[in-house]
């Protein structure tokens, strides 16, 4: 029988399911409802199709389980299973556009209330505007700019969890993320939403 999985940390239950398949149970449910969310913020797919996405992803971990250096303490098994299903999402995401899917996001709105505040942006997206609008803003913006406000603050990972999942320097992502908010300005503007700074 296998403890409360709160008793270990994400590397303890890495190598444990190593050892018995039990304990990637315990993964699995520690971060089935994020990453399932990432999927639906970050693409077009149905709750279904996104779910397909995630099973596949988790599956894509098992086998690479042992790729994972646990003892690296630079290395977050977060980000490296959120590199997993990035990566298998824009997969499928790719397949599906190739065949005439148009680039609609079909997520609650309710989620983009979740965002965190940190500047004067962050700020617009938690209390000057409500999440219908972010919802508007987001998906009229770029896809590179959009995934990482998502990242940023949706997900509420720092700048080195997003350099690991996007595999680009922490540098870039600064730079990436500091364009990516000027591009939500610039796109509230051009879609006449109006919040104050």
């Amino acid at each position: 029988m296998i403890p409360l999985c709160s008793e270990y940390t994400d590397k303890d239950l890495v190598q444990k399911s190593l050892e018995n398949i039990d304990f990637f149970g315990c993964l699995f449910e520690r971060y089935e409802k994020k990453l399932l969310m990432y999927i639906l913020r970050i693409s077009d797919f149905s709750h279904n199709e996104a779910e397909e996405v995630l099973q596949e992803s988790f599956l894509k971990t098992w086998k690479n389980l042992n790729s994972f250096d646990s003892s690296d303490e630079s290395i977050k098994f977060s980000s490296w299973i959120y590199r997993i299903v990035h990566n298998t999402t824009i997969t499928e995401w790719k397949k599906t556009k190739s065949k005439g899917r148009e680039n609609l996001q079909q997520v609650d709105d309710e989620i983009f209330q979740n965002i965190a505040s940190e500047c004067n942006i962050e700020t617009a997206f938690a209390k000057k505007i409500d999440s219908i609008n972010v919802k508007k803003i987001l998906d009229a913006m770029p896809e590179n700019y959009k995934e990482i406000l998502i990242l940023r603050f949706l997900e509420e990972l720092s700048y080195t969890e997003i350099s690991d999942i996007l595999q680009k320097p922490t540098g870039t992502i600064s730079t990436q993320v500091r364009r990516a908010k000027e591009s939500f300005i610039y796109t509230a503007k051009k879609q006449k939403i109006e919040f104050e700074l």
